[in-house]
């Protein structure tokens, strides 16, 4: 990781510029929905001269399965909507991409569900590299590919179920509350029937260190908190608005420790939240899942592998607790 921060990425993943085609990748391209824009969202756009551009998504179906790329939804059917993990700045939403496991773990245990939608939302960089797609760009992304598995393919919200791992669970937490605050406003389809939060990267601001914290798993987690990589992540997607939108934006940090954050998750539908007890942002999380509870009560749904690392559901080889994982998910779901 340290060494990527400073020469730029060793592997060439697939970006939201192309669809990387390939034996059955089904790639296509989601329109971008400026119409659907407002409110806070609309303000951080201009404040940060991001503008929606089209942008790559991909199908996963599950195996066996003939539904046809983009389908009218099979009666009673549900999908998963998954953004992927990478702090932001790396991987990817194709299929061959490691965060793909997830994808292909919660098809295989769940039986209502038949295939998974992934977006190739926009990635933030900063200087030496080419200064691009601060925050909200991935938000306006988000919201296109929801838009499109609603109005284009013809899924109902209720049957929809977005899951994001590590920032992408950031990003499904954003999405949602945009949907909820915006409820009702023009054409924008309603909040989802459920979220499924990975080990969900829950504050970009300063980071949860004290005597006794997760920070003392800095050694068993591979998240190892290189000060140039973490920074570099922060400031590629804080972009113009800085660390302050960090520590008070609940659209970016929902576990701020900052007494002037204002937040609740009024509104907001059933969730999952996945954590390993082992992982160095464990502190975060339960932050999150607490203030969660407070609005939502029991719409909330905890679930802590006690060895698990951070996002250890992207890794076919953490047994069991991978397999037990994604069965209390397929439950759940």
């Amino acid at each position: 990781m340290g060494l990527s921060a400073k020469t730029g990425p060793i592997i060439n993943h697939p970006n939201y510029k192309a669809i990387t085609l390939g034996p059955g990748i089904n790639g296509l391209w989601v329109d971008p929905v400026p119409k659907l824009i407002t409110g806070k969202l609309e303000m951080w756009m201009k404040a940060t001269s991001v503008t929606p551009v089209r942008i790559p998504g991909y199908w996963t179906h599950k195996k066996g399965c003939d539904i046809k790329v983009g389908v009218t939804p099979l009666l009673g059917e549900k999908v998963l909507y998954h953004l992927h993990g990478g702090a932001y700045i790396r991987l990817s939403a194709h299929p061959s991409d490691m965060t793909a496991t997830v994808s292909r773990g919660i098809l295989q245990h769940t039986e209502a569900i038949y295939r998974v939608f992934a977006l190739e939302y926009r990635l933030s960089s900063s200087k030496p590299f080419e200064v691009d797609a601060p925050f909200p760009a991935a938000l306006i992304d988000a919201l296109a590919g929801y838009n499109y598995l609603v109005n284009e393919v013809g899924f109902a919200p209720t049957d929809i179920v977005i899951a994001g791992d590590s920032a992408g669970g950031n990003l499904a937490l954003a999405l949602t509350r945009y949907l909820v605050e915006y409820k009702g406003f023009d054409k924008l389809p309603a909040p989802p029937g459920g979220i499924i939060l990975l080990s969900p990267w829950s504050d970009l601001g300063v980071p949860h260190m004290s005597p006794g914290s997760s920070y003392n798993f800095v050694d068993s987690d591979y998240l190892h908190p290189t000060v140039g990589t973490v920074n570099y992540a922060k400031d590629s997607f804080l972009g113009p608005l800085g660390l302050g939108a960090a520590v008070r934006n609940p659209y970016i940090s929902p576990a701020s420790l900052n007494p002037s954050l204002v937040i609740n998750f009024k509104g907001f539908p059933r969730t999952f939240i996945v954590a390993g007890g082992a992982e160095i942002i464990y502190d975060q999380i339960i932050i999150l899942r607490d203030r969660m509870i407070q609005d939502l009560g029991d719409q909330v749904t905890y679930y802590e592998a006690k060895d698990g690392i951070h996002d250890y559901l992207i890794f076919e080889w953490h047994e069991p607790e991978r397999t037990e994982t994604l069965k209390a998910i397929a439950e759940w779901v």
